[in-house]
């Protein structure tokens, strides 16, 4: 079935600068001018076609808000715990192997261990116990020998013992890339203590506050005229003056532009060193770019399988077993199928009880959330990304790159916050705004001119609006942004 959409019709939605005659009730429209007989039949209140227009409020359920004093908020978070290599070269003589760092050598997660200098950081130490895996072949070997990091060509080589002992390269095990895993060390009776210690890492993060900016106007004149309609608005606005719909709107579509910049904006600092506007217009890191900068993103999600892979990649960082997701109606749909053919009746008819379906009510055949492994997700809409005028715009012409959908994990996380010079314990999402005891800019309005209170000899009523803020996104790696073709 094809569903042909209403196109035009009539509808005016946007809004617009300059003021038109689609502003006003034209009874002229048909003709016969106010010369017609019959005085047509007035509804009064305004229809609200578009339902509740506003996308605000996902930051607000998903995380908080806390003022900040500062131009930059910094936060440290915890690197991993335990000392794991990949891509490391296996060589060696006989039955003294060696690990050589080279410039393709990283961590787990995919850091670099080497420095731009060339110098080669790694936290093996003699005597430590290692799992060396290598072309299918794990073997355990001890460690009898490391090398001092920029000591030229052994610059942090590390030299091993197979405990079996074999060759370095006896049996399978050969030359080439291998990952290493430190798991715990041996020493003989008597042998002096440790030689050297490792130091925990942290990742430092930053992000700087926008400026974000409205303004609405109206003449005195216009702020005095009676309407024929009766207006509302999500703002709480209502009666029969035009002026009272159109602030309130302003003030609405500015609460939306909050939270949209805080998921959509870019931070250009890093890539433009003169910046825009001389260096003073560098964005702000959103969601969405702290997502595919440092988060995970998945392609697609239409089968169970997908779902699994998802799992692998969450144990292998916070391993967080609660999470939320908030999704397009396309990808929501698909889940509510996934889940629905998990029941061995699904594809041969509705079967009562299993998801609380009775013969005497409604078929529900949505989903609110549901249990994998150890995880529990739960599963909401993103207005967001269904709207036609906010993503599902974008999202329905540029599939390749739209967003489908966000994971994001339930709880707090604790970091050291610099500011503070503490750690604490915090939502892994939160907005951080701008505020003193003098001036707060969570969400400042004033107004100016001569209507009402008059500040000025303006015939006009202004009515301004200013918030300072950025999105604090700790823990991306916890984090799944779905992205791509449904």
């Amino acid at each position: 079935m094809a569903i042909i959409g209403v196109g035009a019709a009539g509808y005016t939605p946007a809004p617009l600068k300059q003021t038109l005659i689609t502003n006003y009730i034209d009874f002229t429209a048909n003709g016969n001018g106010w010369a017609q007989q019959y005085l047509p039949d007035l509804m009064e209140a305004e229809a609200e076609v578009f339902g509740n227009r506003t996308i605000s409020g996902f930051l607000a359920q998903v995380g908080a808000e806390e003022a900040m004093s500062a131009d930059q908020v910094i936060w440290s978070e915890q690197g991993r715990l335990h000392l794991s290599y990949k891509r490391i070269t296996i060589g060696g003589s006989g039955n003294a192997g060696t690990l050589t760092f080279g410039t393709n050598a990283t961590d787990a997660d995919g850091k670099d261990v080497t420095s731009t200098t060339g110098a080669i950081f790694h936290g093996i130490r003699k005597g430590d116990m290692l799992l060396i895996s290598q072309a299918g072949v794990t073997k355990r070997a001890y460690v009898t020998n490391v090398a001092a990091s920029g000591s030229g060509v052994a610059n942090g080589l590390v030299t091993f013992e197979r405990y079996d002992g074999e060759d370095f390269d006896e049996g399978t095990m050969a030359t080439g890339d291998a990952s290493v895993l430190v798991f715990g060390s041996e020493y003989a009776k008597g042998v002096q203590g440790r030689e050297g210690a490792n130091k925990p890492q942290f990742l430092q993060r930053n992000n700087k506050p926008i400026i974000l900016k409205e303004k609405y106007e109206v003449s005195g004149s216009d702020a005095a005229q009676i309407g024929w309609v009766e207006v509302s608005g999500e703002d709480g606005q209502s009666g029969y003056m035009w002026y009272l719909k159109a602030a309130g709107d302003t003030k609405a579509r500015f609460a939306d532009y909050l939270e949209m910049a805080m998921l959509e904006a870019v931070d250009n600092s890093a890539n433009d060193t003169a910046g825009h506007q001389g260096g003073t217009i560098t964005g702000t890191e959103g969601l969405f770019d702290a997502l595919e900068t440092r988060g995970n993103v998945a392609n697609t999600m239409t089968a169970m399988a997908d779902y699994d892979e998802l799992i692998h990649e969450l144990d292998a960082n916070g391993a967080i077993e609660e999470n939320m997701m908030f999704m397009d109606r396309t990808t929501s749909l698909q889940l509510d199928d996934i889940l629905a053919a998990q029941n061995s009746y699904g594809s041969g008819g509705t079967s009562y009880g299993v998801f609380s379906n009775s013969e005497d009510m409604a078929l529900n055949l949505g989903f609110t959330g549901f249990r994998r492994g150890s995880y529990d997700f739960y599963k909401s809409d993103f207005k967001y990304l269904n709207d036609a005028s906010t993503r599902g715009l974008i999202n329905s012409t540029d599939a390749t790159n739209a967003i489908r959908g966000i994971l994001i994990p339930a709880g707090v996380s604790t970091v050291y916050d610099q500011g503070l010079g503490k750690n604490i314990k915090r939502p892994f999402l939160h907005v951080r705004y701008r505020a003193s005891q003098m001036e707060d800019r969570k969400m400042k309005s004033w107004t100016t001119g001569s209507v009402g209170a008059a500040t000025s000899d303006l015939d006009a009523m202004e009515m301004h609006m200013l918030s300072e803020r950025c999105l604090v996104t700790q823990g991306a790696n916890n984090f799944v942004l779905f992205k791509g073709a449904a």
